[in-house]
C-alpha cells in the first residue's frame, strides 16, 4: 500500500484485552498488506497494561507506546495519540474490541473515495444496560438539538480521519476536550458506515454513570450556551409570573380587603426561588470553571516515556505538551 495508517488506541487497565486486540489488528493488517503503526497511549493504568505493551513493542516495532505520567482521561489520551501519529490516515479505536477491526478496510475504501472523515455509526449496542443505551440515545439527540455543530447520532470515536483533519484537530487549543464535538467542528467532507457494536471482549469499562453524566455536561458546555439561555428565560418567566401574581394580590386586597398570606405559601415561594437561583448559579459556575481552567494554561498532558518512536519524535513527545 502506498499510504501509512496510524491506529490510535487509548488504554486504561486493558491488560486482559491487549493480546487478543493485537492478534485481531495484526490479522487484518496482514490480510490487506497495510503499512501501519499502532500508537498505544497508556493513560495511567494500574494493572499490567504497560508491561504487556512493552513486551509487544520489543517484538514488533510497529507498536509504539506513549506512557502518560498519570490518568488524564480518554479524551486527553486520544489527543496525545493524534499528536503522536504520522499516518496519512488515522483511526482511533478502543482496545476492548467493541469496535471491530474488521471494519477498517471499509473505512479505508470510503476514504479513498474522497471522504476526509468516515465515522462508524452504531445500529445496535450489545452488552450494555437498557439505562445506558437509553441515556446515550437521548444525549446524542439532545446535544444535536442545542448545538450548531452537526454531531452525528449514535457515533463514538471509532472513525477514519485524513492527515489534514488530524492536523486541524491538533491545532485546537482547549483544555476541556469533547472529541466527538471537535471531530465535527473541524468540518471537511464526512460520511458514515453502520455497524453493530459488540460487547467488551474482557474487563470492565471505567465509565460509570457519574463519569458519563460529567461527560455529558462536558459536551453540552463545550459546544452550547443553551443552558445559560434557559436560565435567563426561566428568570424572565418567573419574574413575569411574580408580577402577575402581585397584581392579583392588589386586586384581591382592594375587593375583599387585606388578607394575610399563609406560612406554607411563603415557604414554597422562598424554596422555589432559592432553588432556581442555585440552579442558575450552578450553570454559570460550570462555564466560569471552564474559563478558569483554560486561563491556567497548564500542559494538556505529560509524557513519562515514549517507546519505538524515532529520536526526533520521541524528543518532541517528551517535552511538556502545552495546550496552546
Amino acid at each position: 500500500m502506498d499510504f501509512m495508517l496510524s491506529l490510535v488506541v487509548p488504554m486504561y487497565n486493558e491488560e486482559e484485552n491487549i493480546d487478543y486486540f493485537y492478534s485481531k489488528i495484526t490479522n487484518v493488517m496482514k490480510e490487506y498488506k497495510y503499512n501501519y503503526e499502532v500508537i498505544c497511549i497508556n493513560d495511567g493504568s494500574k494493572d499490567k497494561t504497560l508491561l504487556k505493551l512493552i513486551n509487544l513493542a520489543e517484538q514488533d516495532s510497529r507498536i509504539k507506546i506513549v506512557d502518560l505520567s498519570r490518568n488524564f482521561g480518554k479524551e486527553v489520551a486520544m489527543t496525545a495519540g493524534l499528536r503522536s501519529s504520522n499516518g496519512d490516515a488515522v483511526i482511533p479505536i478502543d482496545a476492548d474490541l467493541q469496535d471491530p477491526p474488521e471494519l477498517i478496510p471499509i473505512l479505508i475504501e470510503k476514504w479513498q473515495e474522497g471522504y476526509d472523515v468516515v465515522y462508524a455509526t452504531r445500529q445496535k449496542r450489545e452488552g450494555e444496560t437498557l439505562i445506558k443505551k437509553t441515556t446515550a440515545h437521548l444525549f446524542y439527540r439532545f446535544i444535536k438539538k442545542i448545538t450548531k455543530i452537526d454531531i452525528p447520532e449514535d457515533t463514538g470515536d471509532f472513525r477514519l480521519m485524513s492527515r489534514q483533519v488530524v492536523d486541524a484537530l491538533n491545532q485546537l487549543p482547549e483544555h476541556h476536550r469533547f472529541m466527538k464535538g471537535l471531530f465535527s467542528w473541524v468540518g471537511f467532507k464526512q460520511t458514515s458506515i453502520y455497524y453493530q457494536r459488540e460487547p467488551r471482549f474482557a474487563g470492565k469499562t471505567s465509565f460509570n454513570y457519574w463519569k458519563l453524566w460529567n461527560f455529558a455536561i462536558e459536551g453540552i458546555t463545550s459546544f452550547s450556551f443553551v443552558p445559560l439561555q434557559i436560565a435567563m428565560y426561566l428568570g424572565f418567566i418567573i419574574s413575569s409570573l411574580s408580577l402577575i401574581y402581585a397584581g392579583y394580590l392588589v386586586v384581591e386586597t382592594l375587593i375583599a380587603g387585606n388578607s394575610v398570606p399563609g406560612y406554607p405559601s411563603i415557604m414554597v415561594a422562598v424554596l422555589f426561588f432559592g432553588g432556581v437561583q442555585l440552579i442558575t448559579l450552578g450553570i454559570i459556575g460550570e462555564y466560569i470553571g471552564r474559563i478558569y481552567n483554560e486561563t491556567k494554561r497548564r500542559p494538556l498532558y505529560i509524557v513519562r516515556e515514549a517507546i519505538n518512536f524515532n529520536s526526533e519524535t520521541e524528543s518532541e513527545l517528551m517535552k511538556v505538551v502545552n495546550s496552546k
